[in-house]
């Protein structure tokens, strides 16, 4: 059977999995990120795959890393990521562990982990977003990921709702879903009564008049976008990932309320919305997955 390390490469830890074609976890780490200037990150990394590599026998098939940014066209480095984690731009991955290494980005290694592992296991057409700081996505057309023209497909929380809004997002989007329910805007959104989006679903739980109109109101518009996602792309399931999901219920049961407002369901054909199966190892596991992907498609 097959085996990959899986890279997931963000700003405050590395994680890196082990895992076969079963999607089963051979071994797992973390190594603390050191996102500096002098690129420290790069070396941790190294440090990981050394790791992983020695608690297994045999050689590894492949290795799949995810990290934020925008990949090339042949998967092989980020070709662009501004700001953030200096010197990942174009770097060769596959040169510097000395084996074929897959790039894709961090929305889109969560999107893998559920197709080929988790909640959307056996569909062919997915819809995920990650609703967290901000919101992010990926898409999966025909059982492949889509990753687009300059692999910018699935920037989902760009969506906009309100052309007239003022708030406008990183990409230049007004009225943005990142900014209706990211964990970013809170403080704003709420004017400035909640700093994060546990203190604002808690006192929604609690009956707070504010805060139920607040959250409702982002929910309400997740609901639109959603309901757009399904009219222009009919997906077979749309999963919901991020650190806003643990809400649970406080975000499913209200969420499905809406969609029954908002869903086109001809036939009363209804899109499942489930909540994805893997939480902070997701990037690692779908970086693996996807790595695995490739070498079937090329072995």
């Amino acid at each position: 059977m097959k085996t990959a390390i899986g890279i997931d490469l963000g700003g405050t830890n590395v994680k890196g999995m082990l895992v076969n074609e079963a999607g089963e976890t051979l071994k797992q780490h973390y190594i603390a990120t050191q996102d500096d200037s002098q690129g420290h990150w790069r070396e941790n990394v190294l440090e990981m795959v050394a790791y992983l590599r020695s608690h297994w026998q045999t050689p590894i098939d492949t290795i799949g890393l995810s990290a934020p940014g925008l990949p090339d066209a042949h998967n092989s480095c980020i070709s662009f990521l501004p700001n953030r984690l200096a010197g990942l731009e174009h770097f060769d991955w596959s040169a510097y562990f000395g084996q074929r290494t897959y790039v894709l980005n961090d929305a889109h290694a969560a999107l893998m982990a559920e197709a080929r592992f988790g909640a959307a296991k056996g569909y062919q057409n997915v819809v995920l977003l990650t609703l967290g700081t901000g919101v992010g996505g990926g898409l999966l057309i025909h059982g492949q990921l889509y990753q687009g023209l300059s692999q910018m497909a699935g920037h989902l929380g760009h969506l906009s709702l309100n052309a007239t809004d003022d708030e406008v997002s990183i990409v230049g989007a007004p009225g943005s879903l990142e900014y209706a329910i990211g964990n970013y805007s809170v403080s704003k959104r709420s004017k400035g009564r909640f700093d994060s989006t546990w203190g604002l679903v808690e006192a929604y739980r609690q009956g707070d008049t504010w805060a139920t109109f607040v959250w409702l109101s982002s929910l309400q518009k997740l609901a639109v976008a959603l309901s757009s996602l399904i009219n222009a792309l009919s997906p077979d399931i749309i999963v919901l990932a991020g650190g806003i999901t643990l809400a649970d219920d406080a975000l499913f049961e209200p969420l499905r309320q809406l969609m029954d407002l908002y869903e086109w369901r001809p036939d009363g054909k209804q899109t499942p919305i489930v909540p994805a199966y893997f939480g902070d190892m997701a990037g690692a596991i779908g970086a693996a997955g996807f790595a695995l992907s490739k070498t079937e498609n090329n072995p």
